[in-house]
């Protein structure tokens, strides 16, 4: 039975928990227009709270209950809004610095289950074969179903070293699989890169930290260093699930010199934003394919989208997650933290990602390539007992047709923005051999 007092005491504590939202903490001025609390809604919620205080089978004491109740209405939002706590907060800091414990996996709630958006490289996840889209249903002999996300995230936590096993759906597969994950602690190399063959530049980008964007100019550098002429480079953001939006930001503007980068709208006039390039230009108008896939997101998108808009990539894969909402974290006063979507971001063009993802210019999915036994056996011209030589004393060196296999048997996608490159390179110095024409 709910007394005078007893709902008075509970009216009031709703009303509390109403006003934690951190938008009216806001100035005046910046407020969005409220009209009333509804009373309605607040008795219900008075009269469950009450009888689960009463007739809930085991005690359950005020502080759980609001915390519950928080953890409740903002899972409501959205999946990326979330009442980040003292361990929470400090992880996802720990997150944006590159460093911080667990199985490296970046995670999302999806119909009671946790859905993996993408294993980090070079992490325990990725090693035991844990893959984008993936449902973890059971963590250990925990069901997922009915657990809050940080819930989850709690039980994948332990001491660096010990093992936790992930039971997961996945598509086309017909039963669920184990997958056992050693703990570990995990260090994010935001930006790798190498020579793909000479002229030709890879750079992967794992995660946008808040160092992403000097670590890319330093990779551009060491290629333009290791190869006399640069004729091409390829961007990948592959399993990237994003990151410091500010990171998006550098890293595209390193490869245009003007323009809109990204803008972002929200309710509060704060959360409109407008990022635009500035002129110098690190990649020195290099060719430049973009590799993007489904767990590519967030920042990643950014990046692809603004440098899709601007023709000044052509971006190659499948296509991407479909983050467009920006989150921001809101400081509260118990040491704890709110991340709160506050606004949605679009390319230069308009185009709003959320929900749909970069579609890619050339559409090429991650496919398995194997040598056939027809060209194994093939019988060339120097298999023949006693052939003619060609003539060159100097002998010829090996074309690399050896490492061209490998690569389309290791990474199909990757093989064919090499390809793209090549003709991107070929179709460039076809320009500039007419130009000189012309002016000669």
């Amino acid at each position: 039975m709910i007394t005078l007092k007893n709902c008075t005491k509970l009216l009031a504590i709703a009303l509390l928990l109403c006003l934690l939202s951190p938008l009216l903490h806001a100035e005046e001025k910046t407020e969005p227009e409220q009209g009333p609390l509804p009373l309605k809604e607040l008795r219900t919620f008075t009269e469950i709270y009450d009888r689960i205080k009463q007739a809930y089978v085991e005690p359950v004491d005020d502080k759980t209950l609001l915390n519950n109740a928080i953890d409740g209405m903002l899972s409501g939002l959205d999946p990326h809004s979330a009442y980040l706590r003292d361990d929470a907060l400090n992880d996802l800091q720990e997150n944006t610095r590159g460093e911080f414990g667990g199985l490296g996996i970046e995670i999302e709630m999806q119909n009671g289950f946790v859905r993996v958006i993408t294993p980090i490289d070079d992490t325990p996840a990725l090693q035991a074969g844990v893959e984008a889209g993936d449902l973890i249903i059971k963590i250990d002999d925990h069901t997922v179903n009915g657990l809050s996300l940080s819930e989850a995230v709690d039980l994948m936590r332990g001491k660096p070293g010990s093992d936790v096993v992930l039971t997961v759906a996945r598509e086309h597969n017909p039963k669920p699989l184990e997958i056992t994950i050693t703990r570990a602690i995990i260090k994010v190399t935001s930006v790798k890169h190498r020579s793909l063959e000479p002229g030709y530049g890879y750079i992967r980008i794992t995660q946008f930290q808040v160092q992403t964007g000097n670590d890319l100019l330093k990779a551009i550098e060491k290629l333009q260093k290791d190869n006399q002429l640069l004729k091409g480079l390829v961007l990948d953001m592959r399993n990237n699930p994003g990151g410091v939006l500010n990171g998006a930001v550098e890293v595209s503007d390193a490869f245009l010199t003007d323009g809109l980068i990204v803008y972002t709208n929200g309710r509060l006039p704060n959360s409109e934003l407008r990022f635009n390039a500035t002129s110098k230009d690190p990649s020195q108008g290099v060719p430049l394919v973009i590799l993007i896939n489904g767990g590519s997101a967030s920042a990643s998108e950014i990046v692809a989208g603004a440098l899709q808009d601007h023709q000044r990539a052509v971006i190659l894969g499948s296509q991407s997650f479909g983050k467009g909402s920006v989150q921001t974290v809101l400081p509260l006063t118990n040491n704890s933290a709110l991340k709160l979507t506050t606004a949605r971001y679009f390319t230069p063009s308009g185009r709003s990602i959320q929900a749909e993802g970069i579609t890619p210019d050339i559409l090429v999915e991650t496919t398995k390539v194997t040598s056939t036994a027809e060209q194994s056996l093939r019988i060339k011209e120097s298999d023949l007992k006693g052939h003619l030589s060609n003539g060159d004393k100097k002998g010829k060196a090996k074309n690399g047709t050896a490492d061209k296999i490998a690569l389309a048997e290791n990474d199909f996608q990757l093989y064919e923005a090499l390809n793209l490159l090549k003709g991107l390179h070929i179709i460039s110095q076809g320009k500039v051999k007419s130009a000189e024409k012309a002016t000669n």
